[in-house]
């Protein structure tokens, strides 16, 4: 990736981090925080089905591309209106601090 165009950086999403509570009963609940408001590039890289437990299943796996920002972690997640993409792995794009590629299915994971 030479070059990257701002007019690429067409969706709108929400980064968000998780924070662990006690829920009093010995267990814990996730909830999410909203960390920051970006515009990135969405790319589908693959998508299949699975059975398990007699059930069907999809994934979908994305590459999103922003300008670099040094907080984002693969614990975190993307979202944009009702769809979640969960990072996990992020790129220093030519480790140049100038892009960031994050790599993420997409679903409730």
């Amino acid at each position: 990736m030479n070059m990257m165009r701002a007019g690429a950086l067409r969706h709108r999403v929400i980064l968000e981090s998780a924070t662990k509570t006690s829920d009093g009963g010995g267990g814990s609940m996730i909830f999410w925080e909203q960390e920051a408001t970006l515009w990135v590039a969405i790319k589908p890289l693959s998508g299949r089905e699975l059975l398990s437990a007699g059930q069907f299943s999809s994934r979908l796996t994305h590459q999103i591309t922003l300008r670099y920002i040094s907080q984002i972690l693969p614990e975190m997640r993307f979202r944009k209106g009702n769809r979640i993409f969960a990072i996990r792995a992020v790129l220093d794009v030519e480790e140049k601090q100038r892009w960031l590629r994050a790599l993420c299915e997409e679903g409730e994971l």
